[in-house]
């Protein structure tokens, strides 16, 4: 049994469950956290933080 990642191992759930309508949903939520991150490290976090 070779090793997968969690994105390798996400990924199969995904198609083996017929839940491919998840996709967006953690494409949204990775995208969000990126840029919370990126809004605690950097000086345009004021900016960022006016969308929410």
């Amino acid at each position: 049994m070779s090793k997968f990642s969690l994105a390798g191992e996400v990924w199969m759930f995904l198609r083996q469950n017929k839940k491919l309508w998840l996709l967006p949903i953690i494409v949204v939520l990775l995208i969000m956290g990126v840029l919370l991150v990126f809004a605690q490290t950097s000086a345009l976090a004021p900016f960022i933080y006016t969308i929410f």
